[in-house]
């Protein structure tokens, strides 16, 4: 997963669409397959490290370790480590998450509906 340069014109255009459209600004917290994914997931409540990566076959550990810090920093997941031996990661949807869950439903019939043309 590369990152845009910031002084690119591509970064530059991307943060003024952004903010000039809400619809793209929740595009890019929540896009790309394995986000998606992974919150859809967690809607059913909290998950390991291990059984989300049970769940979604092809996902490499980096891509998921990346995927879940980049929906922690936009707060729409939560890590709570556990203090054991060995020690314990849960992960968990914030409140503001759990309000994805009528979109990802919608998106679900949608994509059912757009396969069968």
């Amino acid at each position: 997963m590369s990152k845009v340069k910031v002084s690119s014109t591509n970064f530059a255009n991307k943060a003024a669409l952004s903010d000039e459209c809400s619809e793209v600004y929740a595009a890019n917290i929540i896009g790309g397959q394995w986000s998606l994914a992974i919150i859809a997931w967690l809607m059913n409540g909290k998950l390991r490290f291990g059984q989300l990566k049970k769940l979604l076959p092809g996902i490499t550990e980096r891509m998921l370790t990346l995927q879940l810090r980049k929906l922690e920093d936009n707060k729409i997941v939560t890590r709570v480590v556990h203090a054991e031996v060995p020690p314990r990661v849960d992960y968990e949807l914030t409140t503001i998450g759990y309000e994805l869950k009528p979109i990802i439903d919608q998106l679900s019939i949608w994509g059912d509906k757009h396969k069968g043309l």
